[in-house]
């Protein structure tokens, strides 16, 4: 059977003082920071795929060890067999799986973890189902649980389902975190992508109040003068 020590045998090969030093810096590692205390090994995200899928049949016990893992590409790799085993899995694989994804948010706690993984899991799982769990966690006091239930709706948003991007979009309107604002923007500008209309009725009635950020990345793919009006609202 395979076991997470050989998941972390193999990613410590990479490991790269100098990446390391980079990617603390990114994640913002620093004392009072968003990522205070986290430790990275220096992996590129194309090297953590490829021991994800090398490694995909692992179990949940052993993702679980990975998961709890103080090392940030590790849980990374964690999040990653577990979009691999979603996308072949069948129903009650994927509802065991996107269960797992829930119990275990506390460590899903950086940005990138997060969106690599919020919308192939939770949200391919809720398309067809009462999305309540997401409203749950846009009003939690954890910041990544929040930004899960926002990208979550990335995969709403590929089916033409705008209606719960814009609900938990407003639902975050007073945030006090630029790192939801910059979810949430980028949320509103895929769905722009996909309708634009949506995306302008949403402006026109919240650009005012909108954190400043949110607003920058819900506009950007609009042209120079709707960007302008809306900025200048």
């Amino acid at each position: 059977m395979l076991k997470a020590d050989l998941v972390i045998k193999e990613a410590k090969k990479y490991h790269s003082k100098e990446k390391t030093a980079i990617l603390e810096r990114f994640f913002k590692t620093g004392k009072g920071q968003y990522g205070e205390g986290d430790i990275f090994w220096g992996l590129s995200v194309p090297q953590s795929r490829i021991i994800a899928k090398k490694y995909k049949d692992l179990n949940l016990v052993e993702i679980k060890k990975l998961l709890e893992s103080p090392i940030h590409e590790i849980r990374l790799i964690a999040l990653l067999i577990l979009v691999e085993r979603f996308m072949v899995g069948d129903v009650i694989e994927q509802r065991i799986i996107s269960d797992f994804y829930l119990k275990n948010t506390k460590h899903i706690n950086n940005w990138d973890l997060v969106d690599l993984s919020a919308s192939k899991i939770l949200g391919a799982w809720l398309l067809d189902k009462d999305p309540k769990i997401i409203y749950k966690l846009v009003g939690s006091n954890n910041l990544w649980e929040r930004r899960v239930a926002m990208i979550t709706t990335y995969a709403f948003i590929k089916a033409n389902n705008f209606k719960h991007t814009i609900k938990l979009a407003e639902k975050l309107l007073n945030d006090e975190h630029d790192l939801i604002h910059k979810a949430a923007g980028w949320m509103l500008r895929e769905m722009g992508k996909k309708s634009k209309p949506d995306l302008i009725k949403f402006l026109e009635k919240h650009s005012a109040e909108m954190p400043r950020t949110m607003l920058r990345y819900a506009i950007e793919k609009l042209g120079e003068k709707e960007r302008q009006y809306f900025l200048k609202k």
